[in-house]
């Protein structure tokens, strides 16, 4: 008889409280013969905690597209696989989508094992608008990369999600502010799960006074959530600004190019300033 295909399953582990481990998702780590983790050490504490014996292998960014090759071989040999990431639910915003891919590609089967994400945890408990979210991952790490990113962001696309390192925080906040306004709500969870969760509601300058409040809240691992508003259309802003703002942009950058604009025709910079990103393609 042929043996039947393996099959690989994708795990969601704890983002912070080990509690949160399903039932469901210890019994697969049990019954797998391996278990492919992004780091093994850190996954390893998790499967000690958890009585799991599974043995291990790596697989991360930098070796997946190799590493998927030989998991691919096992599961067609009848092996079952598991996939997890350090926290969270594979694929989002870490490893995965490559072996994931090329499974279902080499027909075999993919199961999910659904439990803790980020963005989910942090919309249900932050008090905005959920029947329409845009999920983003992690902004670029580059400050003008960040304002392009922000500028192309579609109008009513519902709340906007982010991954944030608390390095990077506050100047994320300083350029959501410049892109979308001082006065756009904003919410930011962190260390979800943890002892030391929290959620600040507020716009960009209140969340950093927060986080400026004490030292600690800018630690750990950070989402930020972004109420959408809809975009002025470039219909509504004259000819004549728009004219004005090109003028000035075969001169100036960016930002002073729009600030300069809006004190020529009294309109608000921020319309104009992602107007201009829009135009010149910054990045």
């Amino acid at each position: 008889m042929t043996k039947q295909t393996g099959i690989l399953y994708v795990v969601a582990t704890p983002i912070g409280n080990l509690a949160d481990i399903s039932e469901r998702a210890i019994t697969t780590l049990n019954q797998v013969s391996c278990i492919a983790a992004e780091d093994t050490r850190h996954t390893g504490k998790l499967l000690a905690h958890l009585g799991v014996q599974t043995r291990t292998l790596a697989l991360h960014d930098h070796n997946e597209k190799q590493r998927a090759a030989s998991i691919i071989a096992r599961c067609q040999a009848g092996e079952d696989l598991a996939l997890v990431s350090d926290a969270g639910t594979p694929l989002i915003s870490d490893p995965g989508y490559s072996l994931v891919r090329q499974c279902r590609e080499a027909g075999v089967k993919v199961v999910p094992i659904p439990g803790p994400c980020a963005v989910i945890t942090a919309l249900c408990a932050a008090g905005l608008p959920t029947d329409k979210f845009l999920f983003i991952g992690f902004l670029a790490a580059k400050s003008t990369q960040r304002q392009a990113q922000l500028a192309a962001l579609p109008a009513d696309v519902g709340t906007v999600v982010c991954y944030e390192t608390a390095r990077r925080i506050q100047a994320c906040l300083d350029d959501v502010a410049l892109v979308l306004g001082a006065d756009r709500e904003l919410v930011l969870a962190k260390e979800l799960t943890k002892t030391f969760e929290a959620f600040c509601h507020g716009t960009a300058a209140e969340i950093q006074a927060w986080l400026n409040d004490d030292p600690q809240r800018c630690q750990g691992e950070m989402v930020l959530m972004i109420t959408s508003t809809p975009a002025r259309a470039v219909s509504e802003i004259s000819e004549q600004v728009q004219q004005t703002l090109k003028i000035l942009l075969a001169e100036l950058p960016v930002k002073q190019a729009a600030a300069l604009t809006a004190q020529i025709h009294n309109e608000k910079k921020n319309p104009l300033y992602k107007l201009a990103l829009e135009w010149t393609g910054a990045n």
